[in-house]
């Protein structure tokens, strides 16, 4: 996303948290993985939002209508010697040139600087209590900013969590974060065409794994949005299945639910298909069930419309489902009533999708009641089924696990599949497999 993109977020913030107002971002650290080797680097989700920097442990501070510009950035200074081992680094100059921060200072500057920027402030917003260190460090700032100023001068008084703010400006996604958004859901519905194609009895789930982490690195998104599920069988049943060790059969079905991260933004896809590439009786008619469930959840997906709409259409079409296939008896309006769903379909149809996988956002207004989704929300729907190998469950069905999903785009006037290009009609499927 290009500098101008980021300075539109900060002014969106700006413009929310007011001129008497000061924000303190923190990015995210490096954190072990085992001894000397540490974990790929993930740049914290808010902060990658508002700056675009890529490195850890930067600190952004945003100080509205300040002179000397709003936008100020704490980072790791240049060391030929650490570069020499660890990579590159940008600099507090090259914070400025290519980040577009107003000023940049080390981090060794911090403590000095920190608290002349929250005098004359009322409101500090920050991640309040993510950070034990940080909280400290805070604490220790304003009390250095009210000595300095020796009552002359407001220091903040009011602290308020960032994320209150911020995220609601996340919830709504820009023009140029959909573009991505959009390439992150074209890569992942090409990797899961590969799958398909692939797919073989005998083949571990592991490979199907490895085949999805190198189509979507190899088309530009290097890192997946969440830890891949490749379920055969009953292991489908486990919702977040992530062993991905054993073999996939004969007969079975193997569900797949992986999604890559293209320029920091996440793609969520499930799809659920046969091992040998053709559907059993009894497969098919649960998969054309949550199939159809899913098609009425999408529809319910609009703008006005709650956001809890898309899972009570989904509830009424899988609770009169598996009444007809006498999983469940009775009637299907009681039962729904009472959940008697719950043992076979025990989540929500969908979540905010964005920087995160499951992204931020309140689902609920401040009275309690559900949200209307709006133009410019993004949201997965995923209803499934998942019936044990246990009694009380017709032979035919036990030990399968489906679930279907797609990334969702609110527009002005209804709705855009972003993952469309993904099959998911058992035809689709069945015809791609073959070839």
């Amino acid at each position: 996303m290009s500098i101008d993109e980021y300075r539109q977020h900060r002014a969106a913030l700006i413009e929310r948290i007011g001129p008497e107002a000061v924000a303190i971002v923190p990015a995210a650290r490096e954190t072990e993985r085992n001894r000397g080797v540490n974990h790929p680097f993930r740049q914290d989700s808010d902060f990658r939002y508002l700056t675009g920097f890529p490195e850890p442990d930067a600190i952004a501070v945003i100080v509205p209508g300040r002179a000397e510009g709003e936008f100020v950035l704490f980072c790791r200074e240049r060391d030929p010697e650490r570069e020499q081992w660890h990579g590159r680094r940008i600099g507090a100059e090259g914070a400025v040139t290519a980040y577009g921060a107003d000023q940049a200072h080390p981090l060794s500057a911090l403590d000095q600087m920190l608290p002349e920027l929250l005098v004359g402030r009322t409101r500090l917003h920050y991640p309040i209590g993510e950070d034990s260190n940080l909280d400290t460090r805070i604490h220790d700032w304003l009390g250095r900013a009210r000595a300095s100023t020796r009552g002359t001068a407001p220091v903040p008084e009011t602290q308020t969590r960032l994320g209150a703010t911020l995220h609601e400006l996340r919830l709504h996604k820009r023009p140029a974060e959909i573009a991505l958004m959009r390439r992150a859901a074209e890569i992942s519905a090409a990797a899961h065409r590969a799958l398909m194609r692939r797919c073989r009895p005998g083949l571990p789930e592991l490979a199907l794994e490895a085949e999805f982490q190198y189509r979507c690195a190899d088309a530009g998104a290097r890192f997946q949005a969440y830890p891949p599920i490749v379920a055969g069988g009953s292991n489908a049943c486990i919702l977040h299945y992530t062993e991905n060790d054993a073999l996939l059969r004969d007969g079975e079905l193997v569900l797949i639910d992986a999604g890559g991260e293209f320029e920091g933004y996440a793609a969520d896809i499930t799809r659920t298909f046969p091992v040998n590439g053709r559907f059993s009786t009894p497969q098919r008619e649960l998969y054309d069930l949550v199939l159809e469930s899913q098609y009425a959840a999408i529809a319910a997906a609009r703008p006005g419309a709650s956001v809890d709409a898309p899972h009570q259409a989904a509830l009424a079409v899988l609770t009169r489902g598996l009444v007809r296939l006498g999983i469940l008896e009775g009637d299907p309006e009681t039962l729904l009533q009472e959940g008697a769903y719950r043992p076979y379909y025990m989540h929500r149809t969908g979540h905010w999708l964005g920087l995160d996988v499951h992204d931020v956002g309140r689902y609920r207004d401040r009275d309690g009641t559900w949200r209307a989704l709006e133009p410019g929300m993004v949201i997965t729907v995923e209803p499934g089924l998942y019936l044990p190998d246990e009694a009380g469950i017709p032979i035919a069905y036990r030990g399968i696990g489906i679930r279907i999903e797609d990334d969702v785009l609110i527009t002005g006037d209804g709705h855009e599949v972003l993952t469309a290009a993904a099959p998911k009609s058992p035809e689709d499927i069945e015809a791609l497999m073959a070839s």
